[in-house]
């Protein structure tokens, strides 16, 4: 990119957090109108700040890329940044924000569910736009990536529903651990857009049970949640070698949801063992895919795709597809993946099958790797109450979609703010700057947003 091109672009960006509310008009404009349907759980007699004003607070903090409450209170107690609040979302001026100990009394009572059914309706507003139909897996079904990741680790129990591990049993070095753990969904609306879904927490209903809650166990209760709020989206679940058992299969079965999830020897031994007899004996399906890649600083790479299946394997009355994929790099072997599906492959679709299957590692980078080491610091307990906690996860989840939004519906962002660290610095540095009506006229006009 030129230098004239790169200070044209520079402009556009001089005031960040306008355009990211120009985004957030575009998409989602009833965005502010719905935040302020949720709930409040607080008597309204003795409160100073509307829900609104505590949710969207919360959401610019990590919009802004701002791990603790308390650093949180620091950077937004100035004039222009509660001049810039209250303009956003409509409301008579305050002198400042809500302090974090006034927002997170109300995150503890804060029903978690209300954020599940706001975050339903934005996701619900973005697929009812047909901005994303390109997205579709087969051009039919919406891709949703299931995994589980560790949020928060203590060394004592800080709540009844706390997961825990004991090691060393029985030495001198015995320790228990307390965790929470959560399992999220997340849809793919693009190659650099994957976002929250649905979640839900993996926890223990009390202290005393016998068994712990685990992965699967949520992924149950995920899939109804799942159904009940979107009852006729045609989904195809992605996820790893955990999930290639019957209960997955029949759920997706009674749910008429598609999957590809990853296969290895030990998930089904009998499947493994078929699969590799049949191959052995060369009555599989196979496909080849060549492709020449150039890079700036390498040397031009000759890449092979090497595709190998096997339909109509019946397992616990499912009819299943076990599909392999070996990569080589100039002749030299580079990976390997297998997968397993209820969806038929044919010759014409096993490419697609095989970019799909390898999107699941998404979530992992895009999602809980980024959430957890270059922007939210989705680990840091921003309160001790779990209800609270919850509610924090959630928003930051909300916060992200409308952050994906803007980094993708701007052109020309990462090539100029490179890091998402520098893309959310620079809108904490815009929002300082006070902003005027029109500025936020100018984010209510019709504006033609693509995202490819």
């Amino acid at each position: 990119m030129s230098r004239a091109s790169r200070r044209e672009i520079k402009k556009a960006f001089q005031k960040d957090i306008v355009e990211f509310l120009k985004v957030q008009k575009h998409f989602l404009p009833d965005l502010i109108k719905e935040l302020s349907a949720v709930r409040d759980p607080r008597h309204t007699s003795y409160t100073d700040y509307d829900i609104e004003e505590i949710l969207y607070t919360v959401i610019m903090k990590n919009v802004c890329t701002i791990s603790s409450m308390q650093d949180m209170t620091d950077k937004f107690n100035t004039e222009e940044c509660a001049h810039n609040l209250c303009l956003i979302l409509g409301k008579e001026e305050k002198e400042y924000l809500p302090h974090y100990v006034t927002i997170n009394e109300c995150l503890e009572k804060l029903d978690p569910e209300e954020l599940q059914k706001f975050r339903k309706h934005i996701i619900k507003k973005l697929l009812r736009k047909r901005s994303f139909e390109h997205a579709r897996f087969l051009g039919e079904y919406w891709m949703v990536i299931v995994d589980a990741t560790q949020l928060f680790c203590f060394n004592e129990k800080i709540d009844e529903h706390c997961l825990r591990k004991t090691i060393n049993k029985g030495t001198k070095d015995e320790k228990t651990y307390y965790y929470h753990n959560v399992l999220e969904a997340k849809i793919v609306l693009g190659d650099n857009l994957i976002i929250s879904i649905a979640t839900e927490f993996i926890e223990n209903e009390n202290e005393d049970v016998e068994k712990q809650d685990c992965e699967r166990k949520a992924f149950k209760r995920l899939a109804k949640r799942l159904k009940k709020d979107y009852p006729r989206l045609p989904i195809c679940i992605l996820g790893d070698s955990l999930y290639a058992c019957e209960p997955v299969f029949q759920i997706c079965k009674d749910n008429r949801w598609g999957y590809l999830l990853r296969f290895k020897d030990g998930s089904i031994p009998s499947l493994a063992k078929e699969y590799q007899t049949i191959v052995g004996m060369g009555e599989n399906e196979e496909k080849i895919i060549k492709e020449e890649k150039t890079h700036k600083r390498k040397a031009r790479e000759s890449v092979k795709h090497e595709m190998k299946w096997v339909s109509e394997l019946y397992y616990e009355g499912h009819n299943l597809t076990v599909m392999e994929l070996k990569i080589e790099k100039d002749g030299e072997p580079e990976g390997s993946f297998q997968w397993i599906t209820g969806l038929p492959i044919r010759g014409k679709t096993a490419w697609e099958f095989a970019q799909t299957g390898r999107k699941r590692w998404k979530i992992e980078n895009e999602g809980f790797n980024i959430q957890k080491n270059h922007r939210y610091d989705i680990e840091h307990a921003n309160s001790l109450n779990y209800n609270a906690m919850k509610n924090h996860y959630l928003l930051t989840q909300i916060a992200d979609v409308l952050l994906q939004l803007y980094e993708n519906g701007i052109k020309g962002l990462r090539e100029i703010k490179r890091t998402i660290k520098n893309i959310s610095s620079d809108l904490l540095a815009s929002f300082g700057r006070q902003l005027t009506r029109e500025d936020i006229s100018y984010t209510e006009k019709r504006t033609s947003l693509s995202i490819s």
